[in-house]
């Protein structure tokens, strides 16, 4: 029975990176093209790493891909295989990055550096489960520039439908979620610093899915204040965006309380800020700068604090034609670019648009204020700032988002996220 690994597939995590500067950084280690060891070492980690958890994915993604092609070729060719594309492809390696430098910025023991790369790579298979279910929900084509998933699956299996597909799809973020569970559970960490982790990766997966089902419960009730709105965003994205990746880096850390507190403030602050962002790119965005369809929000009527805010605004001002543009077409499905357009008009007008980035931009401020405030190591903590400050926007030039986009949805970011 044939092997599928992930060299047999295209994926190396092992290539040269590219740096925030634009210039191409060597892999970790190689050996004739091949991928070489996992840095066991923090220096080398702190050199690359998306890198380094790279290399760790690859490795778990290949002993796994190993099980399920023994099990059956299909199953390992048609859902194992597509996981483990999937998730190498990622884009920064953004929560594994806060992780670590949240591990590192509390003074980490060196010795526990294979462990904590192996939760940060369980943190990216449950961040390939996420989306691919999210794209099954929204009925979303792409991602990250590419095909959805399950549209990947609908193009090889013409005949068999739509449901099939997405059916599929689901069991790929079932599998996600099975392995990064399996990595947690067996986390080579002494006992206390194990059960802390356990008990977070279990409270995050319960918040994860709490905030989606609200989402959609959002979505189905068209009920949505702009209080609810800032709930859903803080359980759906800002928590396992940022907040719980630094709380499991600074439970590897085995730091104090107050440092612990420390960093959960800043992180909710940073993450709540990075869903605004998020809720202002997906209707204000270009596609070919956020690999998405512009405008899904409003036509799939998502609870965002954006739309709330504006009806909020529109409702106290008496605007009546900006209520009835959001109540003709938030939800709508189908809408032309003209529609779309007044949506716009609407946001702008209200002032909505410009009070959400406003409070995206004190958050952010905010949360680089609060991490000040904690006794933690240099230069891990300047790089959990600049970390911070980039998932809230805050300080970053729209032109050079959109450029990084770009450049990850053509495949120079690929092994990031």
């Amino acid at each position: 029975m044939g092997f599928v690994s992930t060299r047999g597939i295209g994926m190396r995590t092992s290539r040269a990176h590219d740096t925030p500067d634009g210039t191409r950084r060597p892999p970790l280690s190689s050996a004739e093209g091949r991928p070489g060891p996992p840095a066991s070492r923090p220096a080398a980690v702190d050199a690359d790493v998306p890198a380094a958890v790279g290399h760790c994915l690859e490795q778990i993604i290949d002993e796994r891909l190993a099980h399920c092609t023994s099990l059956d070729t299909v199953f390992g060719e048609d859902l194992a295989a597509r996981l483990a594309a999937f998730t190498l492809q990622g884009g920064k390696r953004n929560r594994p990055q806060l992780l670590w430098w949240s591990f590192r910025a509390a003074g980490g023991d060196s010795r526990h550096t294979a462990a904590v790369l192996r939760i940060a790579a369980a943190l990216e298979l449950l961040q390939t489960c996420a989306l691919v279910h999210d794209d099954v929900m929204d009925d979303s084509a792409l991602r990250r520039g590419r095909p959805a998933l399950h549209s990947d699956v609908g193009h090889q299996y013409p005949a068999a439908g739509p449901d099939f597909a997405k059916a599929a799809a689901i069991l790929v973020g079932d599998l996600a979620l099975a392995w990064a569970d399996d990595i947690v559970a067996g986390a080579a960490l002494p006992t206390p610093v194990a059960d802390a982790v356990r008990e977070l990766w279990r409270v995050m997966r319960t918040e994860m899915v709490a905030g989606q089902y609200l989402d959609l419960h959002g979505q189905a009730t068209a009920v949505s204040s702009a209080a609810r709105a800032v709930r859903i965003a803080c359980l759906k994205s800002a928590l396992y965006s940022v907040e719980r990746p630094m709380l499991l880096g600074a439970a590897l850390a085995r730091a104090d309380a107050r440092t612990t507190r420390i960093l959960s403030a800043a992180g909710r602050c940073a993450g709540i800020a990075f869903q605004l962002r998020d809720d202002l790119h997906g209707v204000f965005g270009a596609p070919h700068a956020t690999g998405k369809p512009s405008g899904d929000d409003i036509r799939q009527g998502k609870p965002t604090y954006l739309v709330a805010l504006a009806r909020a605004r529109a409702g106290a001002s008496g605007d009546t034609e900006a209520l009835a543009v959001l109540g003709g077409c938030v939800g709508a499905g189908r809408l032309t670019e003209g529609r779309l357009a007044e949506v716009r008009g609407v946001l702008e007008r209200t002032g909505a648009r410009k009070v959400v980035e406003r409070r995206a931009e004190r958050l952010g401020a905010r949360s680089v204020q609060r991490l000040a405030s904690a006794a933690l190591r240099e230069p891990a903590a300047g790089r959990l700032r600049e970390l911070l400050r980039a998932a809230a926007g805050c300080g970053v030039d729209p032109q050079a988002r959109a450029a990084d986009n770009r450049r990850e949805l053509q495949g120079t970011g690929r092994g990031q996220r």
